[in-house]
């Protein structure tokens, strides 16, 4: 189990290991969910991650705008 120490300026670091085991960068922002007494920090995908996530998606039963409420 990794400890990190919470510092003067109430700063968490990341250990290495895990900013390479999820590819974090600097300056990457984060959502952070409090969970009883846990703090999860779940990284936010770069709009650069989410290219091309939808290469391939079937458009054609897509609604005209017409048909929308």
């Amino acid at each position: 189990m990794l400890e990190v120490i919470l510092s003067q300026q109430y700063q968490v670091p990341i250990p290495q290991e895990i900013r390479d085991l999820l590819n974090l960068k600097a300056g990457q922002k984060f959502t952070i969910l409090l969970q009883g007494d846990s703090i999860t920090l779940v990284p936010k995908p770069s709009i650069q991650s989410l290219r091309g996530v939808l290469k391939g998606a079937n458009i054609s039963n897509v609604r005209d705008r017409s048909e929308r409420v």
